[in-house]
């Protein structure tokens, strides 16, 4: 640190010389409204949560990043996930200026190969990866989310007749390890897989997803080695199945605690996996999940091409059941993108479609079976809490929020096996109540939500949690309620828990 010779002297100052200031990243931070103490703050929060303990960034080192100098990773990837929450859209790291590591392709972004040889080995070598970093606390760093264009056009192949593949065929690249294990599964064996799987949703809507995420991954891992040995058609098509399923639980769980990049690789792995095993109902879930993913990161417009997408690819074969979330979801797209009528017109698609659901003659999959009549009404509540931030804090779609949103709470609050989602429909109770400027009735439902968030390890219900009792201060900060509501934050969610 001191002491250098003259010689490294001179080579720092060199190197200090060719430096120019990062523009780019300057802008973003004067956008912010962060001074440098505050965003140093941040990213050592967002270090230790990644388990970086080593690094311990001040208001000195924020002002070289500005002046040119180029940290090491994580930190680009730290500083773009903490300016994407802020601004509501994906701040990549070249939007700020910064360098990243060349990684190889299998690594980074979405647009794969759509071949099941591939896709197993993709998925091996990610799950394997995650399980590996998680223990060394870098999970998600040497990624980067993508968006627009680079996002949906490699989803829309989709929808591309795949040439017929024998799914059977051992994976020509590492699988000769595996390859001597016996191949055939019993029935029973893959009845205990499927039923697995179901275990691991069963918790995380219980739990959150930051309870069983690793051994989500762990199983995951081990069907792929299952699929990279000898394997019938028939039960390499159900394998692909419990993969593709198996992943998207893992980018849900991942998405849930606030890893961002490493959700949606999941995601897009789950849909390779569900093309293989040829459920195009499974493969529009996925892209739901991808949806939602995207409203959450200020990108509707992403989100409605990945919806309609789904409703296209799945318009012959899909539920009632799950054209209704679809349809949800949907609403929930033209919401934040401030439109409407198309808005209003989906919610009663929505509607409609699920009164249909109970006249479907097969039986719906389990991954739907959280789409219930509360969700629903959570659901459309919140496309009108949406539809009124977007309007400026309408009054009108306020009330019309409010009904569906105490309807859904009332419905979460009778049923033990979800109860993420009753702690999230009580936050978006709390806020259609402050849109309503009535505080008072809105700090009591925050502060329940927080004893509710106690329950579950779901970063996503903290950040809620957060942002509501922010604008509640913002609005009503002299009010008593509210000064409670910010003293029981601290004592009950620490910010040492703040989450993407």
């Amino acid at each position: 640190m001191s002491g250098n010779g003259g010689s490294g002297t001179s080579a720092a100052n060199a190197t200090n010389a060719d430096k120019r200031p990062n523009e780019l990243l300057t802008s973003w931070f004067v956008r912010s409204g962060w001074s440098k103490g505050e965003l140093a703050r941040q990213v050592n929060r967002r270090a230790r949560q990644l388990g970086a303990n080593h690094i311990s960034t001040d208001t000195s080192r924020v002002r070289r990043w500005l002046d040119g100098e180029n940290p090491r990773e994580p930190i680009p990837r730290i500083l773009s996930e903490l300016f994407s929450e802020r601004f509501g859209c994906v701040v990549s790291v070249e939007d700020l200026g910064l360098r990243t590591a060349r990684q190889s392709p299998s690594a980074t972004g979405v647009d794969l190969p759509w071949t099941g040889p591939q896709t197993v080995a993709l998925l091996s070598e990610f799950s394997r990866s995650d399980l590996m970093l998680a223990r060394r606390g870098f999970l998600g760093t040497s990624l980067a989310l993508s968006a627009g264009p680079s996002l949906i056009e490699p989803m829309q192949r989709w929808l591309v007749p795949a040439p017929p593949s024998p799914h059977h065929e051992p994976e020509p690249s590492g699988s000769s390890a595996v390859s001597a294990r016996r191949g055939r599964l019993s029935r029973p064996e893959l009845d205990l897989l499927e039923s697995t799987t179901v275990m691991f949703r069963q918790w995380d809507a219980q739990c959150g997803g930051g309870l069983r995420r690793k051994a989500v991954v762990g199983q995951l891992h081990e069907v792929t080695d299952l699929l990279q040995e000898s394997q019938p058609e028939a039960t390499a098509r159900k394998l692909f199945k419990v993969a593709a399923e198996l992943a998207e639980l893992a980018g849900w769980m991942s998405y849930d605690v606030g890893l961002q990049p490493t959700a949606q690789k999941y995601f897009v792995l789950a849909l390779h996996a569900a093309k293989e095993a040829g459920d195009k109902p499974l493969g529009s879930y996925i892209l739901s999940s991808m949806s939602r993913q995207m409203i959450h990161l200020g990108r509707p417009e992403d989100a409605l091409e990945l919806i309609h997408l789904a409703q296209y690819g799945s318009r012959d074969c899909a539920s009632p059941r799950t054209q209704s979330m679809l349809y949800a979801m949907e609403a929930r797209a033209y919401a934040n993108m401030g439109q409407p009528g198309k808005c209003k017109r989906a919610v009663r698609m929505a509607e409609d479609t699920f009164a249909d659901a109970g006249e479907w003659d097969e039986p719906d999959p389990d991954w739907i079976g959280f789409f219930s009549e509360a969700e629903l009404y959570g659901e459309n509540s919140h496309s009108y809490r949406d539809l009124a931030y977007v309007a400026g804090r309408s009054p009108t779609y306020a009330s019309l929020a409010e009904p569906l949103m105490q309807r859904a709470v009332e419905l979460f609050a009778e049923d033990s096996d979800h109860q993420r989602s009753y702690a999230l429909n009580l936050i978006g109770m709390a806020t259609v109540h402050l849109l309503q400027r009535e505080p008072e009735r809105s700090a009591q439902l925050a502060s329940k939500a927080m004893l509710e968030a106690k329950k579950v390890r779901s970063e996503r219900v903290n950040t809620r949690i957060r942002k509501t009792v922010d604008t509640a201060v913002r609005d009503f900060g002299d009010l008593a309620e509210v000064v409670d509501l910010t003293e029981q934050l601290a004592i009950e969610l620490p910010e040492t828990t703040e989450a993407v």
